[in-house]
């Protein structure tokens, strides 16, 4: 599949992974986004390249019966509503095709949360994404990397995930990739459900 055949696709969906490029930010919780993004890929066989156009990696193919772009900007955090709109233009995605995918401090880890609205809660990647796409409409999965309210935040988002959380985190990243294959397949409310309920309890 080419970009230019995709283009002209009406029903692309896009999905976008956040996190900052380069081995000493890999295992940050702020690159979660990116990992997620990389196991959803992986499962069903999609391969990132590099698109500079598009300030970013990108792999494209089908996910069950929808034809969809994963993104991973590598503009660094801050810029990466940059890469968003241009891809997104360029493949002319509407807003209710669009997933941003993202780390949250004031969720505990282990958690997901999707929302379809609402403001960047602090968070510079999404306040870029809000800026370029001159919305607060559009939907992203908040993953919860730890309940951090106080403290040096920025320094917190930028520090690996403790011994502990390492053991959980490929479970958390197979349950976030899970709802993003149920919102390709069954829709946002579906996903909703699903990513919104509580943690599930350790066995």
């Amino acid at each position: 599949m080419t970009e230019q055949s995709l283009e002209s696709l009406p029903s692309v969906y896009l999905i976008a992974g956040l996190g900052n490029p380069g081995e000493a930010y890999e295992w940050t919780r702020h690159n979660v986004g990116f990992h997620i993004i990389d196991a959803l890929a992986a499962k069903h066989k999609l391969v990132f390249r590099r698109v500079k156009s598009f300030h970013g990696l990108m792999a494209e193919g089908s996910i069950g019966e929808k034809k969809v772009l994963l993104l991973k900007p590598q503009t660094y955090m801050n810029s990466s509503g940059e890469s968003l709109k241009v891809c997104s233009l360029y493949y002319k995605v509407p807003l209710n095709r669009m997933f941003v995918v993202s780390d949250d401090i004031y969720l505990p880890f282990g958690s997901l949360k999707i929302k379809t609205s609402g403001g960047a809660g602090g968070h510079n990647g999404l306040k870029s994404i809000e800026s370029h796409l001159g919305t607060q409409v559009y939907m992203r999965l908040k993953v919860g990397v730890g309940n951090q309210e106080s403290g040096d935040l920025a320094k917190y988002v930028l520090s690996p995930f403790f011994d502990e959380e390492k053991q959980e985190l490929g479970a958390f990243i197979e349950r976030a990739v899970e709802a993003l294959e149920l919102w390709l397949r069954l829709g946002v409310v579906a996903a909703m459900q699903y990513a919104n309920g509580k943690k599930p309890e350790k066995t």
